[in-house]
Order: structure tokens, then C-alpha cells, then sequence
């Protein structure tokens, strides 16, 4: 299928998903990866490897069309943080069985895709405060749930310095869930104090979710 959607979605930002259906040959071939992305490529194996591939082609195939006819790689700080340097744009990236998602943008952002599965209820008392459980309604449960998930995803790769606990440090402001929808959150800890507008979306059998 390749590219899947690809739009801009506001505040300076724009998304792509890609359903993977090609084999590793066709990345390799077309990718041009510098010596650091291939080396850390070299340890994954099977379809970590086409997650890893596919999510640095989907970002070349986006700055195609901002003007970089040359690939800009996808390089990482040192807290693992996903970089496109020499570029204005802030990155971040998910994948989910055969999608891999991409989002760009000139601000602090994250992305996170999940497919939907009902194991997520037995870990929600981890990642969820007594009053994002509250807002959760019977009906729409499960897709709630896969929106704070991936909602506290995002911002924790927005975020980028990792040693986030998910309830105590990642705040969201309650909200009643609809197919697409927004709301907003906060990431706080020591002297890191920033909120972000939150965006979701139910996408087939996924729920997408991105923060700026």
C-alpha cells in the first residue's frame, strides 16, 4: 500500500503514515543511510528492521516536498532523541503492526499510533491519575484508553530526556472521547515545565495521536 496519508494538520506541522508492504530491498536500495544510521541499523532484526527503514524513508518521502531534494538523516542526541539537523523541523516517529508513522514540525512534538487491543485495561492503573480514569466513559472505554496511552507517548517523545513516570510527570486534561478530537497536556518535572496541544484521531482499527 506505501504511503497511507500524508497532511498537514496545523500549528506549523505536518504527518504521513505509511502501511508497510515492501521487503527490506526495496529501502535499502533507495535509502542512501550515512555510516551512524547504518550502524545502528546493523543489531535489529526481522520487521524492527522494516519499522526502523520504513520510518526514515516516509521522512525522506515528507522533505521532498519542503525543498530537500538531497536526504537529511535521521540522527539522535544523546538521550535517543530522533533529529533532523541543518533543518528547522523537530521529529518524532511510532509504528504499530504494519504502520509506521512520521510527524514534522518547528516546534517540540510526538506522535504515537496503536492498534487497538483490550490487554491495555489491565495496565491502565500504571500510566493514568484518578481523574483521567474518571473521565472514561463505558461505551467508548477501550478507544479512551488508547488515547491517553498514546496521548502520554507523545509527549514523552516531545519531551525527548526519558525518566518520565507516565502519572506523575505526563498531566492530562481530562476529556470526553470522540472519533477525532483534542485536548491538552502537560509535562512536568525539576525545572521542565511545558504543555502542548494534544490531537487524536481513530483511524480504522488505530488510534492516532500527535502533540505540538
Amino acid at each position: 500500500m506505501g504511503l497511507w496519508i500524508k497532511k498537514d494538520v496545523g500549528n506549523g506541522a505536518f504527518l504521513a503514515l505509511w502501511q508497510m508492504e515492501e521487503d527490506e530491498v526495496f529501502f535499502t536500495e533507495n535509502l542512501d543511510l550515512q555510516e551512524v544510521e547504518q550502524a545502528e541499523l546493523a543489531p535489529l532484526k526481522g520487521r524492527r528492521r522494516l519499522e526502523w527503514l520504513a520510518s526514515r524513508w516516509l521522512v525522506h518521502e515528507m522533505l521532498l516536498g519542503h525543498g530537500y531534494e538531497d536526504r537529511v538523516p535521521v540522527l539522535k542526541d544523546e538521550f535517543g532523541k530522533p533529529h533532523l539537523w541543518g533543518t528547522p523541523f523537530h521529529l518524532s516517529f511510532s509504528h504499530s503492526h504494519e504502520v509506521v508513522a512520521v510527524i514534522l514540525a518547528k516546534k517540540p512534538t510526538g506522535i504515537d499510533i496503536q492498534r487497538l487491543v483490550p490487554k491495555i485495561e489491565v495496565l491502565a492503573h500504571k500510566f493514568l491519575r484518578p481523574e483521567e480514569l474518571a473521565s472514561l466513559q463505558p461505551a467508548t472505554r477501550l478507544e479512551h484508553l488508547h488515547v491517553y496511552w498514546g496521548a502520554k507517548e507523545a509527549l514523552f517523545k516531545a519531551h525527548g530526556r526519558r525518566q518520565l513516570d507516565f502519572r506523575q510527570h505526563i498531566l492530562m486534561e481530562p476529556f470526553d472521547y470522540q472519533p477525532v478530537g483534542s485536548t491538552t497536556g502537560r509535562v512536568c518535572k525539576d525545572d521542565f515545565d511545558a504543555r502542548f496541544d494534544v490531537f487524536f484521531e481513530k483511524m480504522d482499527e488505530y488510534v492516532l495521536v500527535w502533540c505540538v
